[in-house]
């Protein structure tokens, strides 16, 4: 028979398997340049053509001015990090540096939050659209496969003031999030958890002509800012884990190993 010792121990491992960080705490400083275009993320098997030259081929292009811009800007692939599935990231923006995505050379410089009229741009292949503030900080979750075709996952819409305010979000793998300077308005630091089979997080400026439409015109995109990204660790606070709410199924197996305690101690 099991005494209520053993079930007691049943119950601190099992809720403890379950809140137990997915992996590794881990803090990166992270450059995101005017032209690396969230729309590329994960499309290693693109090659980007000299910006005096148009797109060719088929399969993905962005659009690109019809003269030469001042900048003459090539478009990049975002920089990314490693996470995995159930990761919790936090996003800092420390202030350092700007983004002048309007044709000639800045300033003005905008941050991670981008301007403040909004932008609806469509998908580009397997990468979903985007609807927020114009050239914000966006990101995109993807797993080891290229997201060279559709249908891509429905477009998120943070247009309303309201959604750009929300404490956490699920995206889902290839669907493209604000991200802007990481804070609710009230300077609470905004959780993303990282869907199952996600392995990549990617950063980058969402950017069409007009913002809206096709993605496109990064060709006259200047500047650079940093920010510090928190993988299951506050960037504010290093040292200091996030949190998040723990899985249904770790509620499921406390609630289990409870009722097998209370069975026992029936028993004796």
């Amino acid at each position: 028979m099991m005494n209520r010792r053993n079930v007691l121990g049943c119950l601190v491992g099992l809720v403890g398997l379950g809140l137990a960080s997915p992996a590794s705490a881990v803090i990166h400083d992270v450059t995101v340049d005017g032209p690396d275009a969230i729309f590329l993320a994960g499309r290693t098997d693109v090659v980007i053509p000299d910006p005096a030259l148009p797109w060719t081929g088929p399969g993905t292009h962005l659009g690109r001015h019809g003269a030469p811009t001042p900048e003459e800007a090539k478009e990049s692939l975002p920089p990314s990090i490693p996470v995995m599935g159930g990761d919790v990231v936090k996003v800092l923006d420390p202030a350092i540096g700007g983004i002048n995505f309007f044709n000639g050379f800045g300033p003005a410089f905008f941050g991670p939050e981008g301007a403040a009229a909004s932008s609806d741009l469509t998908a580009l292949d397997g990468i979903s659209g985007y609807k927020g503030t114009e050239g914000a900080l966006a990101a995109v979750f993807l797993d080891d496969s290229i997201p060279s075709a559709g249908p891509a996952p429905a477009t998120l819409d943070f247009i309303p003031v309201a959604a750009r305010d929300y404490l956490s979000l699920t995206p889902l793998l290839n669907q493209v999030f604000f991200v802007g300077n990481g804070e609710t308005s009230g300077g609470v630091a905004q959780m993303f958890t990282a869907p199952a089979g996600a392995t990549r997080l990617f950063f980058g400026i969402p950017d069409g002509f007009g913002f809206g439409g096709d993605p496109g015109a990064y060709d006259d995109n200047d500047g650079s800012y940093e920010i510090r990204v928190g993988v299951n660790e506050d960037p504010r606070v290093p040292g200091t884990p996030n949190r998040a709410v723990p899985e249904p199924l770790t509620a499921s197996l406390a609630g289990m190993a409870l009722a097998g305690m209370a069975l026992a101690t029936r028993r004796r």
